[in-house]
């Protein structure tokens, strides 16, 4: 019989590959799935972080002036 080829043991070693080969399936799935629903493009330009700045009153209009004229220099 060929039920018995492998000595009744194989189990010892298939139970961890097959835990393995799923546990990386899953893995890659989830990391597909965030990688491509992930939004584009959410980091901040440096005009952006300037506006702010200027809104909250951090830096005077002079300053956002000048930083502006060096940023899109």
């Amino acid at each position: 019989m060929m039920w018995d080829h492998y000595g009744g043991s194989s189990w010892l070693w298939m139970l961890p590959m097959m835990l393995i080969f799923w546990g990386g399936a899953v893995a890659l799935v989830i990391w597909g799935v965030r990688a491509f629903t992930r939004p584009r493009g959410t980091g901040d330009s440096a005009i952006e972080i300037l506006r702010r700045r200027l809104a909250a009153g951090e830096i005077s209009q002079d300053e956002f002036e000048r930083t502006k004229r060096i940023l899109q220099a």
